[in-house]
């Protein structure tokens, strides 16, 4: 059996994490956090404490994380863009070491009127994270581009940052298909 690692944000813990494992197949073993991973410096925290033994011999893990370091409540980002790529390509080398291969999804979109972040923040963030982990042998699976297009349909009105129920659909079968292509 395959063994699969999902690491995230909510997108994936109330996103397509509920739904890779019901549609990956039975091939597959899926192991993710029951927490949410929240910013940067906590998933750090987790690959290199709790969650360690469990990423021990993955044969790929899927990985999101920046919504929570982009927001603004007031006082400038969360977490500031150099703290963020230190962050991120620190996690990216302890995944490398313990997992076969390593696909990072982008920071997802938000509509125009979340509050506490804005798409030209995060496509800041994307477009400075990528190539840095792009340098690490990290796959990426951008999922700003695959759910902008399409953000009325796949982010949710009410809250404005998280999937709709088709947003998790189709998100869960885009992460499928990038998983079983670099298997």
């Amino acid at each position: 059996m395959k063994k699969i690692v999902l690491l995230g944000d909510s997108i994936r813990q109330i996103g397509y994490g509920t739904k890779l494992p019901e549609i990956i197949g039975e091939q597959f073993t899926v192991w993710q956090p029951k927490e949410n991973c929240r910013f940067s410096k906590h998933t750090l925290r987790g690959v290199m404490c709790e969650w360690s033994k469990e990423l021990e011999g993955s044969d790929i893990v899927h990985w999101n994380n920046g919504l929570w370091d982009v927001l603004d409540y007031g006082y400038g980002v969360f977490t500031p863009i150099d703290e963020y790529v230190s962050n991120m390509v620190r996690i990216a080398e302890i995944l490398k070491k313990k997992s076969n291969k390593v696909i990072f999804a982008t920071i997802t979109p938000v509509t125009e009127n979340y509050r506490y972040t804005n798409v030209e923040t995060i496509k800041y963030y994307n477009s400075v994270i990528v190539p840095e982990l792009e340098k690490c042998g990290v796959i990426i699976n951008d999922l700003f581009s695959f759910v902008y297009p399409n953000i009325d349909t796949y982010i949710k009105k009410d809250d404005n940052i998280h999937l709709t129920e088709e947003g998790i659909d189709a998100c869960a079968n885009r992460v499928k298909d990038i998983i079983l292509a670099n298997l």
